[in-house]
This record gives structure tokens, C-alpha cells and sequence, in this order.
């Protein structure tokens, strides 16, 4: 693979843009994906945070969700942040009636498990593979990990003290990425890094 792997980004709806700077100030080609003639151009892809009801209906309507879970199923590296793990998910507790996701991962993930917008908050979690200390996790109206299959690696879990102490918020399946929070959001690349790794095929 080039040294510059080709890294979409979901832009339906979403922190799309914070995903696109980070990913090209790493040095990633880094694109927006609106359509399947987009996906089919990208060695991987970010699922950044927003609704992730208002993400899966808008992937319908825009013809993009059985082609992600195609890709998906093919081995696309994915990574999802906050409503992106959702979408990764295979179970959901707490979603719409109708809310249908791309799946990849074997988890069950309780959407806007922290709360509402009002009780977003900050921390430092230590994630398995990154290297530099413990990363500063934005959380906004975030999910949690309720629980994963024998597959999947726990790589993340909020500290000990704390309401939602060892709660599970980054995992990994495979050449499937997902977090509770949002990096793009704080100038620290290094889970970024991560992905771009994955992409290339050497982490």
C-alpha cells in the first residue's frame, strides 16, 4: 500500500470536517464520502461522531448502507468515533425502534450512555497500542460498551474513580476501530495514527 493510504471520511452528517484536518495533517489522503462511487475509492474509513440515527437513515437514502456493510465485510478498515461506534456495532440497547447500523463489530453498545449534551466531560484514558501516556477523551452524549465477543479487544476503560468507572469506551475487532469519544477533537493525532497504521497494515 502507498505511503498516503486514501481515507474517507462519512460525510452525511457530523464532525466530518475535524476528521479530514487531523487525518491530512498526518499526512493520509483524506476524503469525503457522500456516495458508493466514493467508498469504492477508499482503502479505509472514519465514521465520525453526530446522530447515529440521523447517520444510518441518511446512509439509506443516500444508497450507502449495504454497501458499507459489504466493504465492511470485506475487510474495510473502519473507525468509528462516539455516534460512529454505534453504528460499528452489532447490538444496540437504547436505539430507535427503526435505528439499523453497518455492524463489523461484536459488541452491545448503550447509546447516550454518559447522558445528555449538558453532561459532556473530559478525561484521560489509557488505550492499549497508543504509545505517550494516556489520550484526552472528549465525551459528548457518548455510548459505552455494554459487552464484547471473544473477538474483540478491549482497549480502552474509563478510570477506576469515577460514576462510570471501567466502563468500556475503545475497542478493537480485527481492522475495526471504534472509541466512545472524540479525538479529532482535541490536536492529539495519535489514535488517528492508529487507524492510518491499521490501514497500511502494520499495527
Amino acid at each position: 500500500m502507498s505511503a498516503q493510504p486514501v481515507i474517507g471520511v462519512l460525510a452525511l452528517q457530523g464532525d466530518t470536517e475535524e476528521h479530514l484536518r487531523v487525518l491530512r495533517g498526518i499526512g493520509a489522503t483524506a476524503v469525503p464520502v457522500t456516495a458508493p462511487g466514493e467508498l469504492d475509492q477508499v482503502q479505509g474509513l472514519v465514521l465520525p461522531g453526530g446522530e447515529s440515527t440521523t447517520m444510518s437513515k441518511l446512509a439509506v437514502r443516500y444508497g450507502l448502507l449495504d454497501p458499507l456493510r459489504k466493504r465492511v465485510r470485506a475487510g474495510l478498515p473502519v473507525y468509528g468515533t462516539c455516534a460512529g461506534m454505534i453504528l460499528l456495532a452489532d447490538r444496540i440497547l437504547d436505539g430507535t425502534a427503526d435505528q439499523c447500523t453497518v455492524g463489523g463489530i461484536d459488541m452491545t453498545v448503550r447509546r447516550n450512555a454518559f447522558g445528555r449534551q449538558t453532561e459532556s466531560f473530559e478525561g484521560a484514558v489509557d488505550i492499549d497500542g497508543v504509545d505517550g501516556g494516556p489520550v484526552d477523551a472528549v465525551f459528548i452524549r457518548a455510548p459505552w460498551v455494554e459487552s464484547v465477543g471473544a473477538e474483540v479487544s478491549v482497549l480502552g476503560r474509563l478510570p477506576a474513580d469515577g460514576g462510570a468507572a471501567g466502563r468500556i469506551v475503545a475497542v478493537r475487532q480485527g481492522s475495526l476501530l471504534a472509541t466512545s469519544f472524540h479525538p479529532e477533537l482535541t490536536g492529539d493525532a495519535r489514535i488517528h495514527r492508529l487507524f492510518v497504521d491499521i490501514v497500511k497494515g502494520t499495527a
